[in-house]
């Protein structure tokens, strides 16, 4: 499915209907088990996905399902308190319908977060990963059909769709916080099976350090209107293959929750620092 800038303008205008003067200056898109920075926002005023025009909810484990709006770090900010996912059944333009839409809303910096498979052996679960490059071999683009010259050009440039002042940030923001911040490639699988350990060892020779089913999608669109992007992952367990040990959603929720204080100090940091 593919949308018109009118719809996207349709979906603008009731959130502004909603949040009234505020304009958001970053979005932050937060990954299974992550969503709970959006309780620390102040001045707050949340938005469900369902109330908008052409959104559609949210189905995955630990995704609520809406927008918050308000304030954190001295940002003005927009969560996305769970995204959509393409194992959900949506197309990459459902799926990265939001991006868009908030930067109708004045968002020029986007924060995204995931929780990811650790394909390196030589790192541990539970291990934060700035998102330095991605991998994605599926066919489909978020872009592909026709283009809309009022967000970017037909032919975006994907060198640095992670941007090398944000990653500098990032590193600067775990020194001052004493964490071990990993750094490296994330591959975009489509899901929403887990991958095989085959598919596991295809992407370490392919250069992948953690591989999950998001992001990759919004951090397209979101660098081809224009947008800032910062992006990591919490890598919540171990890739297929590496343990002898099937793998489950809720060993992903867990290891979230034990992240819980380092992944918000280290998101705060940045964001203070945008």
């Amino acid at each position: 499915m593919h949308f018109t800038f009118e719809q996207y303008v349709q979906s603008a205008d009731y959130i502004r209907s909603r949040i009234g003067s505020f304009q958001p200056e970053v979005l932050m898109i937060l990954g299974s088990g992550l969503g709970f920075l959006a309780d620390e926002l102040t001045e707050s005023i949340q938005v469900p996905y369902e109330e908008i025009p052409h959104f559609k909810p949210s189905t995955a484990p630990g995704h609520i399902g809406q927008f918050v709006f308000g304030l954190l770090e001295g940002r003005r900010v927009a969560v996305m308190q769970g995204r959509m996912h393409y194992y959900e059944g949506y197309s990459f333009p459902e799926i990265t319908f939001a991006v868009r839409v908030l930067r109708l809303l004045g968002a020029e910096k986007m924060i995204v977060t995931n929780a990811a498979g650790c394909i390196r052996k030589d790192w541990e679960a539970g291990s934060l990963m700035l998102i330095t490059d991605h991998i994605k071999l599926t066919l489909d683009s978020p872009l592909r059909g026709e283009n809309l010259p009022e967000f970017g050009v037909r032919f975006p440039d994907a060198s640095t769709i992670y941007t090398p002042e944000y990653r500098q940030l990032a590193r600067q923001a775990a020194d001052t916080l004493g964490l071990d911040l990993k750094e490296g490639v994330y591959m975009f699988f489509s899901g929403p099976q887990y991958e095989t350990p085959a598919e596991i060892r295809a992407a370490r020779v392919l250069g992948a350090d953690a591989a999950g089913m998001s992001t990759v999608p919004e951090a397209i669109v979101a660098r081809h209107c224009g947008m800032k992007v910062l992006g990591f992952s919490l890598l919540t367990n171990m890739a297929a293959g590496i343990l002898d040990q099937p793998l489950s959603e809720e060993e992903v929720l867990e290891a979230a929750a034990k992240a819980k204080d380092e992944f918000s100090a280290l998101v705060r940091k940045c964001l203070s620092g945008m």
